[in-house]
C-alpha cells in the first residue's frame, strides 16, 4: 500500500474545560430534545467514543430517534458516528442493529438531494464491513447515472474502495467504470474514473487513453495530470511502450495549465534523452519561469533546468537555449537573477558568447537608467562579475565589454565600481593589445571617480601601465587637475582669509513679473552678494580626500608619481625636461607632506604615510637603477603571480566539478541492456512520483542513510526513564522549516490511562503549531503522537514538556511525568556557502555580534584541526588551499556558511602549534565568530565548544 492510499480517519479536537456528560442525560437529549439539542448531544457522544468510552446503550436510541431526521447537520454527524462506533460484537460478528442502519443508508443513496447522496457515498469509502456494503451495491451502481457530477464522482470513489477491499462484491468494477468513462463529460468524474482504472486495471486505462490520445489536449488539467502520471508509470515499468505515448507527452507540453506543463516536461526528460526531447522540456521550463509570477515557482523550475545541465549529454542542447534563459532576467527578484546568470555562465560557449555579452551590456546600461532600488546595485555587481568571467574565458570579448564597464568607475556604489576596477586590473595585465584602450578610457573617467578606494586603484593602474610620453604627461595633468592649486596650504589659508577673488561673486536673481493692485505690471529683480560656505565649494576630488584626512591615497599617489617619473626619465633624453618632470612630482609630494603636518585637514597624516612619501622623494632624488627595477618591474610581477595563482585555483575547482559530473565506468562493470532486462529488475530508476510524494510528506530517504550513524536511531531522544509509569522517546525529524516530533508513548502500568496528553513548550525561535490530542492507553499499550514545530531562525532551540494522564477508576488528581529536554541541533539549518574576500570583510565589519571561542582540543595537527572544525560546523573554508599548505607553526583561515533562512555566519580561525611544549602539544588559539543575530553567533560557538575535541571511535 503506497503512502497515498492509507486511510485518513476523522480527527476531532476535544475541548478539555468541561466535565464529560452522563449517559442518561445524553439519552434524554437524544430522545426528547429539539434538533439543536440532539445535534449537541450527538457531538458529545462522538467525542466520548473517540476518547475510548463504549456507550452501547445509546446505539438503539440514536437509530430510533436521530436516524430518521432529515436535518443535514445531523446527517453529516451521523456519518462520523457510524464511522467510529463499534459495529461488531466481541466475537467479531456484525451487530443486528446495523441492519437498520444499512437500510437507512440505502434510502439516503436514493435521496433526491445530491449533497446527501454524495456525502453518504464518501462515508461508504471508509466502511470496512462487507456485510454492510453488500445490500447497498445496487444503489451505489445506480448513483453512477445520477444527473449531478458530485454524486457521480463520489460513486466512482466508493466503487474503487469497495473493489480494492472486497473485490467479490463488485467483480466487474473495471469494466463498469471503463464504460462510464467513455460516456462521461465532467472533468472531475473522468479524473476519478481514470484514476481508478490506473490502480485497478491498468490495461483498460491504457486502452481508453489509446482511443482518445489525440483529444488529450482538450481534457481538463486534473485529468491531464493523471494521464502524465500513468504514462510515466507505464513507461517506467515497460520501456517498450515509450514510442506509443511520447507523442502524447509532447502534446501536453502545450497545455494551458502550468502544473501539467511542469509534470509533462519532467516526465519527458525521464523517458527520453534525445536532444529534441531535452530541448522541448527545457523550452517548456523557460516559458514557465517567465510566465509564472510566483518567485518560489521560478526558483523551483530554475533548479530543474540546473539539474538538466548537470547531465553532460544535455549540456550541449541547453547551450543553444542560453538566449532564451536570459529572458528570465526581466524578473525583478535578485535570487532568480543570480541563479539565471550563473546558469547562463555555465552554459556559455564560443558559439553564443557574443550574443550573451550584448544582452548583459544592455542589462548593465538598463541598471543605470532605472530608479534606485535596493537590489539594483547588487544586480549591477552580478552583471559586472558575469561579464568579467566571460572576458577571462573568452579574451576576444574584453574589447567590447571594457568601455561600457569603465563608465561605472565613477558610480556612487563603491562595491560595483570595485568589481569593475578588479576586472580592469586583470584585463590590462592579461591582454597587451587592450592596454592603450584601457589607459585612454581610464584617463577619461579619472576626474569623475567619487570613491577614495576606487581612486587609489585607478592611480595604481595608471602609474603601472602608462608607458608612452604622452600618457605620462596626461597622468600628471590629471593629477594636477585633481589636486587643484598648489601649494595647497597657502591657497587654503588665502581662501580662509577671503583674499581670493573668485570666491565672492555678484549674482543677479531671476527677474519676476508681478501684478500691482491697479492691474499694471511691475518688474522685480534682486542683486545679491554671496560667499559660498565651505561645504558648497566645489573642491577637486583629490584635494577633498586630503582635506578630509585620508592620506593613504597620498601615499598611493606618491608611488604612482615615482613610477611615472622614473619611466619618463628613461623615455626622454633631454635633461631639462627630465629634471622639470621629476621636480614637479617632488613638489606635489612635498606640498602634500606640508598639508599633512598643518592643522587644515580633519585628521593629521599618519607616520606610515609620511614614511612612504619621504621614501618616494628620496628615490626620485637619487634615481638608482635598483629602485627603478623595484618600482617598475617587481610590482607588476607580483600582480602577475597573484592572477596566475587565482586562475590556477579556478581551474582546479572547475576540474573538481567536472570530475563530480563525469560518470566513471570501471572496465569490468556489467553493461545493462534495457531490452534484455526483466520487468522486476527495472528498479534502477527511482519512481519520481513516489519520491516527490515522500518529499512532500517529509519522509525523504537521504542517500547517506546507509551509514548507521546517519540513520533514524541516531536522532532518537529518550524522554523518560525506564521505570516511569509512562515511557516516552522521540524521533526528531528536521524538514527545512519544520521539525516533526514523533513521540512513542508506552503505558508500563496495568491500568488504563485516560486523557493521556503530551504537553510541549518551546524555548528559542520555535513555535508549536498545534496541541497534540489526548489519548486513552490500555494496560501495557503504546501509541505514537506527532507534534509539529515551526522554526523561524537559526539558533539552538529547546523543546521541553510533560505527559499528564488520569488513571481509570482512581479518585486521585491528574498524574504528571516530566520529560527530558530535546535540544534542536543548529547544524540541520547551516549549509556551506561561498563569498568573495571583499564581501567577507564587509560583512565582518557590519556584523555586530561576535563570539570568541578559545581552542581547547586534543588534536595536535593544525590542518587536521581545521578540517575537524569544518566538518563539525558545516562551514566552508574561503582561504585557498595554497595559503594553507606547508607548515609554519601557525594558521589563519576564514570560514563562511549561510543558514536556510538566509542568515550569514562568518568565522576566523587563528591557531598555532606551541613548539616549546614539544611535538605532542595540542593546537592552541582562538576562533572568532561573527553573525547578524546573537542567536546564530552563540549557537555556532556552543557547537564548536562541544565538538572541538576529537573522540576516538
Amino acid at each position: 500500500m503506497t503512502a497515498a492510499e492509507n486511510v485518513c480517519y476523522t480527527l476531532i479536537n476535544v475541548p478539555m474545560d468541561s466535565e464529560p456528560p452522563s449517559e442518561i442525560s445524553l439519552k434524554n437529549d437524544l430522545e426528547k430534545g429539539d434538533v439543536k439539542s440532539k445535534t449537541e448531544a450527538l457531538k458529545k457522544v462522538i467525542i466520548m467514543i473517540l476518547n475510548g468510552e463504549k456507550l452501547p446503550g445509546l446505539l438503539m436510541t440514536i437509530i430510533r430517534f436521530v436516524l430518521p431526521l432529515q436535518d443535514h447537520t445531523i446527517k453529516k454527524l451521523l456519518l462520523v458516528f457510524w464511522e467510529i462506533v463499534p459495529k461488531t460484537t466481541p466475537d467479531g460478528r456484525l451487530l443486528h442493529e446495523m441492519i437498520l442502519v444499512c437500510d437507512a443508508y440505502r434510502k439516503d443513496l436514493q435521496h433526491p438531494n445530491e449533497f446527501i447522496r454524495g456525502s453518504t457515498l464518501r462515508f461508504l469509502c471508509k466502511l470496512k464491513e462487507a456485510e454492510l456494503l453488500e445490500p447497498l451495491m445496487p444503489a451505489i451502481r445506480a448513483c453512477l447515472e445520477h444527473r449531478h457530477s458530485y454524486v457521480r464522482r463520489n460513486a466512482v470513489l466508493a466503487i474503487y474502495t469497495i473493489y480494492r477491499n472486497f473485490e467479490h462484491l463488485i467483480p466487474d468494477a473495471p469494466e463498469l467504470i471503463h464504460d462510464f468513462l467513455v460516456n462521461e463529460k465532467d472533468a472531475s468524474c473522468k479524473r476519478n474514473a481514470f484514476m481508478m482504472l490506473i490502480h485497478a486495471d491498468q490495461d483498460r486505462a491504457l486502452d481508453y487513453l489509446s482511443t482518445c490520445i489525440d483529444q488529450v489536449q482538450t481534457f481538463g488539467d486534473i485529468l491531464q495530470l493523471v494521464i502524465v502520471e500513468l504514462i510515466y508509470k507505464v513507461c517506467h515499468a515497460n520501456p517498450s511502450e515509450r514510442a506509443r505515448f511520447i507523442r502524447c507527452i509532447y502534446n501536453l507540453l502545450q497545455s494551458s495549465s502550468p502544473a501539467v506543463k511542469y509534470e509533462a516536461a519532467g516526465t519527458l526528460v525521464t523517458l527520453s534523452s534525445a536532444p529534441t526531447a531535452i530541448k522541448a522540456a527545457a523550452q517548456c521550463y523557460i516559458d514557465l519561469i517567465i510566465k509564472e509570477s510566483d518567485n518560489n515557482v521560478k526558483l523551483i523550475v530554475l533548479d530543474r533546468l540546473i539539474e538538466l545541465k548537470e547531465h553532460p549529454a544535455h549540456e550541449r542542447v541547453l547551450q543553444d537555449l542560453v538566449m532564451d534563459i536570459l529572458r528570465v532576467l526581466s524578473t525583478p527578484d535578485l535570487e532568480v537573477r543570480k541563479k539565471t546568470l550563473q546558469l547562463a555562465l555555465d552554459l556559455v560557449s564560443s558559439r553564443n558568447v557574443e550574443e550573451l555579452v550584448i544582452v548583459l551590456k544592455k542589462e548593465v546600461i538598463k541598471t543605470n537608467n532605472v530608479s534606485e532600488h535596493e537590489d539594483t546595485d547588487k544586480y549591477r555587481q552580478l552583471l559586472v562579475r558575469t561579464l568579467h568571467s566571460c572576458s577571462v574565458r573568452f579574451p576576444d570579448m574584453a574589447a567590447n565589454v571594457i568601455p561600457v564597464l569603465m563608465e561605472f568607475l565613477s558610480d556612487s556604489n563603491e562595491a560595483a565600481a570595485a568589481d569593475v576596477l578588479e576586472f580592469v586590473r586583470e584585463a590590462i595585465q592579461r591582454f597587451d593589445n587592450l592596454r592603450m584602450l584601457i589607459v585612454e578610457k581610464m584617463l577619461e573617467v579619472f576626474h569623475a571617480i567619487k570613491s577614495v578606494k576606487i581612486y587609489r586603484g585607478a592611480l595604481w593602474i595608471l602609474g603601472e601601465y602608462c608607458s608612452t610620453k604622452e600618457d605620462i604627461q596626461s597622468v600628471m595633468t590629471e593629477v594636477r587637475r585633481s589636486l587643484g592649486e598648489i601649494p595647497i596650504v597657502e591657497s587654503e589659508i588665502k581662501k580662509e582669509a577671503g583674499e581670493l577673488k573668485p570666491e565672492e561673486e555678484i549674482t543677479v536673481g531671476p527677474v519676476q513679473k508681478l501684478v500691482t493692485e491697479m492691474g499694471t505690471y511691475a518688474t522685480q529683480s534682486a542683486l545679491s552678494s554671496s560667499r559660498p560656505t565651505k561645504k558648497e565649494e566645489d573642491r577637486p576630488p583629490l584635494r577633498g580626500f586630503l582635506l578630509d584626512g585620508d592620506f593613504f591615497v597620498a601615499a598611493s599617489l606618491a608611488t604612482t608619481l615615482t613610477k611615472v617619473a622614473l619611466r619618463y626619465v628613461a623615455l626622454v633624453q633631454e635633461k631639462k625636461k627630465q629634471n622639470s618632470f621629476v621636480a614637479e612630482a617632488m613638489l606635489l609630494m612635498a606640498t602634500i607632506l606640508h598639508l599633512g603636518k598643518s592643522s587644515l585637514p580633519k585628521k593629521p597624516i599618519t607616520d606610515d604615510d609620511v614614511d612612504r612619501i619621504s621614501l618616494c622623494l628620496k628615490v626620485l632624488s637619487e634615481c638608482s637603477p635598483l629602485m627603478n627595477d623595484i618600482f617598475n618591474k617587481e610590482c607588476r610581477q607580483s600582480l602577475s603571480h597573484m592572477l596566475s595563482a587565482k586562475l590556477e585555483e579556478e581551474k582546479l575547482s572547475q576540474k573538481k566539478e567536472s570530475e563530480k559530473r563525469n560518470v566513471t565506468v570501471q572496465p569490468d562493470d556489467p553493461i545493462s541492456f534495457m531490452q534484455l532486462t526483466a520487468k522486476n529488475e527495472m528498479n534502477c530508476k527511482e519512481d519520481q512520483f513516489q519520491l516527490s510524494l515522500l518529499a512532500a510528506m517529509g519522509n525523504t530517504q537521504r542517500k547517506e542513510a546507509a551509514d548507521p550513524l546517519a540513520s533514524k536511531l541516531n536522532k532518537v531522544t529518550q524522554l523518560t526513564g525506564f521505570s516511569d509509569p509512562v515511557y516516552a522517546e522521540a524521533y526528531v525529524h528536521v524538514n527545512q522549516y519544520d521539525i516533526v516530533l514523533d513521540v512513542l508513548v508506552v503505558n508500563q502500568t496495568s491500568d488504563t490511562l485516560q486523557n493521556c496528553t503530551l504537553e510541549l513548550a518551546t524555548l528559542g525561535d520555535l513555535k508549536l503549531v498545534e496541541k497534540p490530542s489526548p489519548l486513552t492507553l490500555a494496560p501495557h499499550d503504546f501509541a505514537n503522537i506527532k507534534a509539529n514545530v515551526k522554526v523561524a531562525s537559526t539558533e539552538n532551540g529547546i523543546i521541553f514538556g510533560n505527559i499528564v494522564y488520569d488513571v481509570s477508576g482512581a479518585a486521585s488528581d491528574r498524574n504528571c511525568v516530566v520529560l527530558s529536554d530535546i535540544h534542536i541541533d543548529i547544524m540541520d539549518y547551516i549549509q556551506p556557502a561561498t563569498c568573495t574576500d571583499a564581501e567577507f570583510r564587509q560583512m565582518w565589519a557590519e556584523f555586530e555580534w561576535e563570539n570568541k571561542v578559545t581552542v581547547n582540543t586534543n588534536i595536535i595537527d593544525l590542518n587536521e584541526y581545521l578540517q575537524h572544525i569544518l566538518k563539525s560546523t558545516n562551514m566552508k573554508c574561503l582561504t585557498p588551499e595554497k595559503a594553507l599548505s606547508g607548515y609554519c607553526g601557525f594558521m589563519a583561515a576564514n570560514l563562511y556558511a549561510r543558514s536556510i533562512f538566509g542568515e550569514d555566519a562568518l568565522a576566523n580561525v587563528s591557531i598555532e602549534k606551541p613548539i616549546h611544549q614539544g611535538p605532542e602539544a595540542p593546537v592552541t588559539g582562538h576562533i572568532r565568530i561573527r553573525a547578524k543575530s546573537q542567536g546564530m553567533a552563540l549557537s555556532l560557538g556552543d557547537k564548536i565548544n562541544l565538538s572541538q575535541k576529537k573522540t576516538s571511535i
